[in-house]
């Protein structure tokens, strides 16, 4: 890595905010309670971030995360350089020794954040699939992702008293969670057409259920939209379906007087029996079963 010969480090950016806690507050927060399982030692933005750049040999004692709102950067490690470009994340696993620095021609423009902890290292195994290398990836929502890590730093900027660190480490899982959750579902691009079945699949669950259509609204064939579909799910298309009319079901179920079958016909089942088979599939009892053990009723509530 030949990074210190060709990066200049400058030593602060015109808009920049920055947060790192003291030594002695990691130790005490690390010891015990919540953010002995999650905890955020350092955060901050950088804006047209000219020149921006860190060498570590031995990587940090946490999980580097960085968001690229605009421009561009690079990272490299053992493992091979990446790019990053706007709208990426670049995820780097603690302990990893790596170089990483912003575009001269188009400088980046970040949000980050470093987080420790065995709950960090359980969500940036799954994105990094293990703790060796670095990983980029596509979000699906800048915004909300950009909010959530706003909202990180503010609270570091707040003060360094547990309640402000235990809220910093709920929104950082919220950010490793989003990161996740997006690395499941695949290129936002690719996914963006079963995202817009998965929304028609929930506004009308009594509609019937046809694959081939469905692609068709997609604009894709048959054959990739259901993989598509079940690379993003983790299922078929009808079984996502009944997935959410049962969803649908147990609610009514519990919380309305409606008749059996009058719930099942509401959720795209007019025959009785056929809906009593599907829910036990789901739920491993009728729907009226369902109800009996769902509903309290007066009696019960006095015992």
């Amino acid at each position: 890595m030949t990074y210190a010969a060709v990066v200049r480090i400058r030593e602060g950016f015109p808009g920049q905010r920055i947060r790192v806690l003291p030594a002695e507050v990691v130790r005490t927060a690390s010891a015990d309670g919540l953010t002995s399982r999650l905890l955020v030692t350092d955060a901050g933005y950088f804006p047209h971030a000219l020149h921006h750049g860190r060498q570590r040999r031995h990587g940090v004692q946490g999980t580097i995360v960085i968001f690229c709102v605009s421009g561009r950067g690079w990272c490299e490690t053992s493992a091979g350089r990446v790019a990053v470009t706007a709208g990426e994340v670049l995820v780097i696993p603690a302990g990893v020794g790596h170089v990483y620095g912003s575009e001269d021609s188009d400088p980046w423009t970040i949000w980050w954040m470093h987080v420790r902890g065995p709950d960090a290292d359980t969500a940036v195994a799954q994105v990094c699939g293990g703790t060796t290398r670095p990983r980029v990836l596509r979000v699906h929502d800048a915004f909300r992702l950009t909010a959530e890590l706003t909202r990180v730093v503010e609270l570091l900027e707040t003060d360094e008293t547990m309640p402000s660190l235990v809220r910093a480490a709920g929104t950082a899982w919220s950010v490793l969670a989003q990161i996740s959750a997006d690395d499941l579902a695949g290129d936002p691009e690719r996914a963006e057409p079963v995202r817009q079945v998965r929304d028609l699949l929930r506004q009308d669950l009594a509609a019937t259920v046809s694959v081939s259509a469905l692609a068709r609204t997609a604009g894709l064939s048959t054959s990739h939209f259901a993989a598509l579909f079940r690379a993003s799910t983790g299922g078929g298309v009808v079984e996502y379906s009944k997935r959410l009319r049962m969803a649908r079901a147990c609610e009514l179920l519990i919380t309305t007087s409606r008749l059996v079958s009058e719930i099942g016909q509401s959720v795209g089942y007019p025959d009785a029996q056929y809906f009593a088979r599907q829910f036990r599939t789901v739920h491993g009892c009728t729907p009226s079963e369902f109800r009996r053990r769902h509903v309290e009723t007066p009696e019960a509530l006095d015992a």
